[in-house]
């Protein structure tokens, strides 16, 4: 049988470390090149045919190295989500330079076949002109944002599209895959990695730090405004929609993916019942100022960054049906589901009351 040479980047992180866990147990995989700045994490530990390396996709000491091992498939997946405070000259270094470098990478490795790079729905922009009854397509252009993290993401498509485009049609021209993934969730990402995130705000997990703690007690309730909503994508799903492009699909040199389960939208109030909370109706002029002095009070330890508070006033919904009209992929949980079910391949670790 002959195997797969897989290189991911951000292999540390929360989706990176799952698709190395479960691409591991493949026997159509031979290697992993695992590419993060951090250390390898638990959860990949022992596992004989990840090869590490730690460095920054920005830097070219990973290069070469890579190069060596030849893989077939790239998955993109490295992000500094979070913006650094007073910082946004190194995270743009490591986000849109590091994503060029990465894209160099593709373009000039013969033995690369396909490239699968992690966008976001956020770049389709948060504004109040967004209707909860509206889906974005993959056809709805991507908008400029002040939210550092859906413009970054924008910019890279750009890079990515040109670097496409430049590519000459008879050289080597890999198959291209860009998902843009709603809210990622289930159970690792609920109860393992448990971060400065929404669901962990909301349910009160955070109580690590003082910070924490007073956050914690900001949310005993839940604001919500008219129009905020949520889409989840269960991590299982993300999984084996990565699976299916890798190993089961081919019909695309360039291809754009919403992914995101059909069905109903997940509201504010449905998000503060399921976290077990009663919800108050806010204004979004409020989110704003709540946002902006937290973020430099805390100096960005608390994620509210510049334009993040629209996110938490305005809808971005979107259509993920593309993906399962071109691929045959169904999705197996909806966003509802995602969000609340203790169900899904992480959800042994999950600790019994």
């Amino acid at each position: 049988m002959k195997t797969k040479t897989i290189l991911i980047t951000g292999a540390a992180g929360y989706v990176g470390a799952m698709l190395c866990n479960q691409f591991s147990r493949r026997q159509d995989v031979g290697r992993i090149i695992a590419l993060d700045k951090e250390d390898m994490p638990e959860l990949l530990q022992g596992q004989k045919k990840i090869t590490w390396l730690k460095a920054n996709t920005a830097d070219a000491d990973w290069l070469a190295p890579a190069a060596r091992l030849k893989p077939d498939l790239v998955i993109h997946t490295a992000w500094q989500i979070r913006e650094l405070y007073g910082e946004k000259k190194k995270q743009w270094r490591w986000n849109v330079d590091g994503s060029k470098r990465v894209f160099d990478f593709v373009f000039s490795t013969p033995s690369v076949e396909k490239l699968i790079y992690f966008s976001t729905v956020a770049s389709y922009g948060a504004d109040p002109t967004n209707r909860l009854d509206y889906r974005f397509t993959e056809r709805d252009p991507l908008r400029p944002s002040d939210y550092l993290y859906a413009e970054e993401k924008r910019q890279v498509e750009l890079l990515l599209q040109a670097r496409y485009r430049e590519a000459p049609a008879t050289g080597h021209r890999p198959a291209i895959f860009v998902l843009r993934p709603a809210a990622i969730t289930g159970p690792r990402g609920r109860f393992m990695r448990v971060r400065f995130g929404l669901q962990a705000v909301l349910s009160g997990q955070l109580k690590a730090t003082l910070t924490h703690r007073l956050i914690s007690l900001l949310v005993s309730f839940v604001p919500v405004t008219k129009k905020w909503c949520r889409q989840f994508i269960h991590e299982d799903d993300v999984n084996d929609i990565v699976t299916t492009l890798a190993f089961n699909y081919s019909g695309a040199d360039y291809e754009v993916f919403n992914i995101c389960p059909p069905g109903p939208i997940v509201t504010g109030e449905q998000m503060a019942t399921a976290v077990g909370k009663k919800s108050v109706m806010v204004s979004p002029w409020l989110i704003w100022l709540v946002f902006f002095v937290m973020w430099h009070l805390s100096r960005g330890r608390v994620p509210t960054s510049r334009g993040g508070w629209k996110s938490y006033a305005y809808p971005i919904a979107v259509d993920g049906s593309k993906l399962s009209q071109q691929t045959g992929y169904r999705y197996r949980y909806r966003a509802k589901e995602a969000f609340t079910k203790k169900t899904g391949r992480y959800a042994k670790y999950i600790k019994k009351p």
